[in-house]
């Protein structure tokens, strides 16, 4: 019979052990952050129906959807058709209407989950992949405070990452519209046409974006064009400069989606300097829109300073109505999305992260078969003083048992012959020092909480 050839389909990422533990580890960072802010979690189902999860217009991405097909009987939901969830924002929005007299508002939730997208196949994009979302719902209102809060959680996860300098880059949707308006483009659907091209910029760059908008699809003159583009150029570098940026635009004209705009992220800047979050880590950026139509109010973007080709690590923004497909009542919302399987490859091209050392802190080598009750026990008593450990179950020579453990990533190893048994005795040996030294039994967790305590005082150290 022909062997098949092992392989994982394009546009998946599977890591090996190491690799994995810094990628899980990644995740644990964002959890904690999260739940540090008060979010709860929520998971939801890999697939919905796909006529709740196809309601919402959002662009490209619905155009990438997985159907699934079952091989099996449905029986009495054998018409229904299922798709793949293509983010987490859609499934959102059914769990908040479905549950909605159930949930205490405003409703703070993460959720870190794959999800699925038939993406061009290409370098470094993913069909799978994991996204870590935190968004705040609110009923009927949702406070501008809550699009600061937004920052400050993204700048807390950027900073434990420690992916070196980052800004976290935002704009609003209003002023945006505002703006054009002022140069004559009232229409909301032209608008929209605008906003998408404009959010193009960091990809397609400023001429190619020029070329489309004063093309004959869109009809702009050159004067309006390049009045577009000067505004989109400007970024702040200080809270100060930030504010100046909204007042001098202000002598622009008024209207009232501009001037709402320009109110809102002046409360958004006030309330960002008050929760202390670092001046180098957020600026107003006149480009940032944001692709999707729903996104209402500020937008984000977030920026790896001395990588900015990576793109934007981390994005979303404020939308009014999240869940209107699926319920009459208002469900104002804002919130952010993480691309982790994308950021975590990215990191890890750029130099910017390693593989971790193992989650197995600890080896018992097997010596001599005979002591194998030994063995068991102790590996059950580091174990229950919250050391992870291994046990060589099967018998080598000692050498082969070493390099296994130092391929692995591992620690220590524990060594106890027939000698070390009649002295109560355990020869610990350093793996990553090349050291070996004996201990006492009765002092061994005691010894090993204290050399694993050191190990991670001076990685910390190194790393700061």
């Amino acid at each position: 019979m022909a062997l098949t050839k092992p392989r994982i389909p394009a546009g998946t990422l599977e890591l090996l052990p190491l690799e994995q533990i810094s990628f899980q580890r990644m995740l644990d960072v964002i959890r904690r952050n999260y739940e540090r802010f008060g979010f709860l979690p929520v998971e939801t189902p890999v697939f919905e129906l796909a006529e709740v999860l196809l309601t919402k217009s959002g662009g490209e991405t619905e155009r990438q959807v997985y159907f699934v097909q079952s091989t099996g009987a449905i029986e009495k939901d054998a018409d229904a058709k299922l798709a793949l969830r293509f983010d987490l924002t859609v499934p959102l929005a059914r769990y908040v209407a479905e549950h909605e007299h159930d949930l205490s508002f405003p409703f703070r939730r993460y959720q870190i989950q794959r999800v699925y997208r038939g993406e061009r196949q290409q370098r470094g994009r993913f069909r799978e992949f994991y996204q870590a979302d935190v968004d705040v719902i609110g009923k009927d209102t949702l406070s501008v405070q809550f699009d600061a809060e937004i920052v400050a959680v993204i700048v807390c996860v950027f900073k434990e990452l420690k992916v070196g300098a980052f800004t976290v880059q935002f704009n609003n949707r209003r002023l945006l519209r505002g703006f054009f308006a002022l140069l004559g483009i009232g229409d909301i659907e032209q608008q929209a046409l605008v906003l998408r091209e404009v959010d193009k910029l960091d990809k397609r760059g400023a001429a190619a974006v020029r070329a489309t908008l004063t093309s004959a699809d869109f009809g702009l003159s050159e004067a309006i064009v390049t009045e577009i583009l000067a505004f989109t150029e400007q970024l702040s570098s200080s809270h100060t400069q930030a504010l100046a940026m909204l007042e001098a635009l202000k002598t622009r004209g008024s209207n009232s989606e501009l001037d709402a705009g320009i109110a809102e992220l002046r409360e958004v800047l006030s309330a960002i300097a008050a929760m202390g979050v670092p001046e180098a880590n957020y600026a107003l950026n006149f480009s940032i829109a944001r692709g999707l139509d729903y996104y209402t109010g500020t937008v984000f973007e977030t920026i790896l300073t001395d990588h900015p080709d990576i793109g934007s690590v981390c994005s979303g923004g404020r939308y009014e109505n999240l869940a209107s497909h699926y319920t009459k009542s208002a469900l104002p919302g804002v919130g952010i999305s993480i691309g982790v399987t994308r950021l975590y490859w990215q990191l890890r091209e750029a130099g910017l992260i390693g593989v971790s050392e193992s989650s197995v802190q600890v080896i018992v080598t097997q010596m001599d078969a005979a002591l194998m009750p030994e063995y068991l026990a102790l590996a059950s008593l580091l174990r229950q003083a919250g050391i992870n450990t291994e046990l060589h179950l099967e018998p080598a020579k000692l050498g082969k048992q070493l390099k296994y453990a130092a391929n692995s990533g591992i620690h220590f190893a524990l060594i106890m012959g027939s000698d070390e048994q009649a002295k109560h005795v355990v020869m610990v040996k350093d793996l990553r020092k090349q050291e070996q030294f004996e201990v006492p039994r009765a002092e061994l967790v005691q010894t090993l909480r204290v050399e694993l305590e050191q190990h991670a005082a001076l990685k910390l150290l190194a790393k700061h």
